[in-house]
């Protein structure tokens, strides 16, 4: 039998190597905590402070928060029959996207949601999530989603630069150039979501342009693993008509001749126009 100070040390270690091990992926023990209701075990792998920023929920902060927020939303997913598909991962120093499919059982439409969260850690202690998604497959509204992040001066270049210039001048012509001839784009929502090849990637980026212009963003946060480019964002401008900033994200797949190979975005804006 160990001697006491033994046990206690291994313990320790048991705890700090759990710790470590949820630490390398935090989206997955996210999304983890959230399936079996488990807040507990966010705060034993980030005991210093978890926050949250939920689409419906807002900002949660401190434990009774975080707790209250994991039990509604598992009440709020029980019997829906749900399945997830990971789309694509990016990280980059402290910060980690993960691109979800979140697939809702038959009882509920065989609805397709995507999601992507963020994760981001100031220190070893603690860990913020930031979730992007439309609200529409929930509730069947789009809901106004105030900004998360304050402007940074972190700016994307290669094609993605490119990209947000065309997207901000309304430049059908020059958007279209940055993706390889079978590109994609993948909106927010609805079943014909995603636009693939260059006649299809045309046909809707005229239609986004089509209310006097392009739409204008700022910039918040870049994670940048050299194939993937993910950036959040505050979406301020969508043609002639000014907007309240709204909170969204854009994710970047890089293919192999310096253009895109896809873009997604993910965020809640009501359009001007219909985004057909």
């Amino acid at each position: 039998m160990p001697w006491f100070p033994d046990f206690v040390a291994a313990a320790e270690l048991a705890r700090r190597e759990m710790r470590a091990a949820d630490q390398a992926d935090p989206v997955a023990r996210y999304l983890d905590a959230l399936s079996e209701g488990a807040a507990r075990t966010l705060e034993a792998s980030w005991p210093g402070q978890v926050v949250i920023f939920d689409p419906r929920a807002g900002e949660v902060r401190g434990h009774r928060h975080l707790r209250r927020f994991i039990k509604d939303n598992r009440a709020l997913w029980a019997g829906r029959d749900v399945t997830t598909e990971t789309v694509g991962s990016t990280s980059a120093g402290r910060r980690a996207v993960v691109e979800l499919l979140v697939h809702l059982g038959p009882d509920h439409g065989d609805v397709v949601w995507p999601i992507a969260v963020v994760a981001e850690s100031s220190d070893e202690a603690s860990v913020a999530f930031r979730t992007y998604c439309s609200q529409v497959p929930v509730d069947g509204h789009r809901h106004l989603r105030p900004p998360i992040l304050t402007p940074s001066q972190a700016r994307p270049g290669d094609v993605v630069g490119r990209w947000l210039a065309a997207l901000d001048a309304g430049d059908t012509d020059a958007i279209v150039e940055t993706f390889e001839s079978d590109g994609s784009f993948s909106d927010a929502i609805g079943s014909d979501r995603v636009h693939r090849g260059t006649a299809e990637l045309r046909t809707f980026f005229t239609g986004w342009f089509g209310a006097g212009g392009g739409i204008g963003l700022e910039g918040c946060a870049v994670t940048d693993d050299g194939v993937r480019c993910a950036v959040e964002c505050n979406i301020l401008r969508w043609g002639s008509h000014e907007m309240p900033p709204q909170a969204g994200l854009l994710v970047f797949e890089r293919g192999t001749d310096g253009r895109l190979a896809a873009a997604r975005i993910y965020d809640d804006v009501e359009p001007p126009l219909d985004r057909s």
